[in-house]
């Protein structure tokens, strides 16, 4: 069985956690999904549409405020009474803090920020970056289970959950209160961005192949016409040509949307591995030998300055 937890805020299930319950489902494992937290029933209940076992729903006045302390206490009670193979989350900035706690509390390692979980003969086998992203190790989990893993961004769509109807079902826990040493402070807030490319259902994006600033606005046009988002690769937005919040990779967004046109990108580990999850990837290159074609869909070995005005035009008809 693989236990996901989920994470919710102000009312709503952290994107992540859909990507984690598809990626257990496709584990062809039964999955329980489990919540803790305070009057979370309606979030209980949006959980329950995915094709899992269960969703248990660890309510306690503790964990009203999500806290480290409060959340390995109860957490570690429901892996005990479960006994998963495996236990999951998205790897988002609460996960980092708790996860490595709680799966030390268990007795385990923690293989964290994993792009891919397959299963490998009767184990599991993990994939991660390492080296900044520059490689990808395979790394196989050893000893007894529970299994513990974090899943990053973009790694699995969101929308590649399988819908149901599972039961909810509440989880009683004990928490002392000289268990939870720790004040709750307001909840971490990413950065605001001015785009959100990860919600992007369609994004064009750009890469050294545009050659100069003044060639952008013929991407624009592009993009306008396909009603997709304005992207890039790192190279474009160090210049300044666009703003860093429009940056896919690595060291910018992990996006994974339903079409994802890349004109003039290589194909660096460190771009891929922000944008390899999208659903249709489409690829323009002048160099036939570039590494994007391998992970395209279609790709068009010529000269983007030729293919974007003829797409426009094809567009707009």
């Amino acid at each position: 069985m693989v236990l996901v937890i989920a994470e919710h805020n102000a009312g709503q299930v952290h994107r992540s956690t859909w990507e984690a319950i598809a990626a257990a489902q496709a584990l062809d494992q039964p999955v329980t999904v489990v919540l803790a937290g305070q009057g979370v029933g309606p979030i209980a209940a949006t959980l329950a549409e995915a094709q899992v076992a269960q969703v248990l729903m660890v309510e306690h006045e503790a964990l009203a405020n999500y806290t480290a302390d409060g959340y390995v206490a109860a957490l570690a009670d429901v892996v005990a009474t479960t006994t998963p193979a495996l236990v999951l989350a998205a790897h988002t900035y609460q996960a980092r803090d708790f996860m490595p706690k709680l799966a030390t509390r268990c007795g385990r390692g923690l293989v964290s920020d994993c792009v891919a979980i397959r299963r490998e003969g009767s184990g599991l086998r993990f994939t991660r970056p390492v080296f900044q992203a520059r490689l990808q190790a395979d790394v196989d989990a050893a000893g007894p289970a529970p299994h513990f893993a974090t899943l990053q961004a973009g790694a699995v769509r969101a929308d590649a959950v399988q819908k149901g109807s599972a039961p909810v079902v509440a989880h009683a826990v004990t928490l002392e209160a000289a268990a939870v040493r720790q004040r709750p402070e307001a909840p971490f807030q990413e950065s605001k961005q001015a785009v959100d490319l990860s919600a992007a259902e369609r994004i064009v994006s750009v890469g050294r192949g545009i050659k100069g600033p003044e060639h952008l606005d013929l991407v624009k046009q592009l993009a306008e016409a396909l009603g997709a988002e304005l992207a890039a690769s790192r190279p474009i937005c160090d210049n300044g040509w666009l703003p860093m919040d429009r940056q896919i990779g690595s060291s910018g967004q992990t996006v994974a949307p339903k079409l994802y046109l890349a004109l003039g990108i290589s194909g660096a580990i460190q771009h891929v591995v922000g944008m390899k999850g999208a659903r249709t990837i489409v690829a323009v290159n002048k160099d036939p030998e570039a590494p994007i074609f391998e992970l395209a869909d279609y790709g068009i070995a010529g000269d983007l300055f030729e293919i974007v005005p003829a797409l426009i035009a094809e567009l707009k008809k």
